[in-house]
C-alpha cells in the first residue's frame, strides 16, 4: 500500500490517528511489512520533507503495526548514513548525524523503536548501486575522468551493496523463521576503493598520498560544517577516498548469502558505461 505523505518538522503522535488508524486497517492479516517508503536525496535541506518522510512515516507506520494482533515483523529499511564517520559501521544505536538527511534517518529509527518495542527490524544499507541510480552513475563518471583517484597506499573497505543483493536481504529479513536483532547491518560486499573505480570506471584510478588526501577531507568537513548544502558532497569525497569498515552482520550469521558476487560489479560498470553514451 503506498504510503502516507507528511512534511512536519516534529512528531506529535495524536496528530497522526486517522492515518494510523488507514495503515492498521490496511495491514491487518499480514505477516510481515517492509517500509522502504523516504526521500532519498541525501543532498536535501528540506527539513520538514525530510523530516516527515524519514522519520514521521516510520513512526505512524510502527505505531499501526503495534496495534495488531498478531504483529507483523516490520522491517523498516534505513540507511548506514545514520553512522556517518564512524570508523566501523555496526549494529548498535550509535548514530553520528552528519547531515539532515542522516539526521531525519536516525530520528526515524528512533521513533519507530520508540512505538514497537518487538517486532521491529531496522535494516541499514550502504550506498545501493544499479544502472540507473544517480549515485552510480556519478560515481562512474568520476571513475572514467582525470579525477578519478583513492587515497594510497592501498584501497581500503568500502560499504557498497548492489540493488539486487539489497532487495534479497530485505525479504530474507521479512520472511525468516529466526528473530532478526532490532539493527541489521548489510554485509560487505568485498567492495574496495579501489575495486569501485575499477568496475565502475573501467581503469586503475590515482593515488592520492594519504597525508595530503586527510587534509583535503578535513577542510572539507570543515566547509560542509559551516555550509550545510556541502556536507553530503564532503562526506561522498571522504567515501570515495578512504572507503569505511564494516562488522560482521547477522545476515551473515543468519546464513543469507548475496546472490550476486564480484562479478556483477564488472558487469554494472560495462552496463552503465553503455548507456551512458
Amino acid at each position: 500500500m503506498p504510503a502516507p505523505r507528511l512534511k512536519t518538522t516534529q512528531y506529535a503522535p495524536q496528530d497522526h490517528e486517522a492515518v494510523v488508524d488507514e495503515l492498521s486497517a490496511g495491514l491487518n492479516g499480514h505477516a510481515a511489512v517492509i517500509n522502504c517508503a523516504g526521500v532519498p536525496d541525501a543532498s536535501s535541506q528540506d527539513a520538514a520533507l525530510l523530516f516527515g518522510a524519514n522519520a514521521v512515516v516510520p513512526a505512524v507506520l510502527a505505531r499501526a503495526v503495534s496495534r495488531l494482533r498478531p504483529a507483523p515483523r516490520l522491517v523498516h529499511v534505513s540507511s548506514a548514513v545514520v553512522q556517518g564517520r564512524m570508523p566501523v559501521l555496526d549494529e548498535s544505536m550509535q548514530t553520528d548525524a552528519f547531515s539532515a538527511y542522516a539526521a531525519s534517518k536516525a530520528e526515524g529509527e528512533r521513533l519507530a523503536l520508540a512505538e514497537l518495542h518487538e517486532g521491529l527490524v531496522i535494516y541499514r544499507p550502504p550506498s545501493v548501486h544499479a544502472a540507473d541510480r544517480r549515485v552510480t552513475r556519478t560515481i562512474s563518471r568520476i571513475a572514467r575522468s582525470p579525477l578519478r583517484s583513492v587515497a594510497g597506499p592501498v584501497g581500503r573497505p568500502s560499504p557498497q551493496a548492489l540493488l539486487d543483493n539489497v532487495a534479497a536481504a530485505i525479504a530474507f529479513l521479512a520472511t525468516c523463521p529466526g528473530t532478526p536483532p532490532a539493527v541489521v547491518i548489510h554485509p560487505w560486499e568485498g567492495v574496495t576503493t579501489m575495486s569501485l573505480m575499477e568496475s565502475l570506471g573501467g581503469s586503475r584510478p590515482y593515488m592520492v598520498p594519504e597525508k595530503l588526501a586527510r587534509v583535503a577531507v578535513r577542510l572539507l568537513s570543515l566547509a560542509g560544517a559551516l555550509v550545510p548544502r556541502l556536507a553530503p558532497d564532503a562526506r561522498r569525497v571522504e567515501m570515495l577516498w578512504f572507503g569505511q569498515g564494516q562488522a560482521p552482520s547477522w545476515l551473515t550469521e543468519g546464513g543469507w548469502v548475496p546472490p550476486h558476487g564480484s562479478q556483477a560489479w564488472v558487469d554494472l560498470g560495462h552496463e552503465v558505461s553503455a548507456t551512458s553514451h
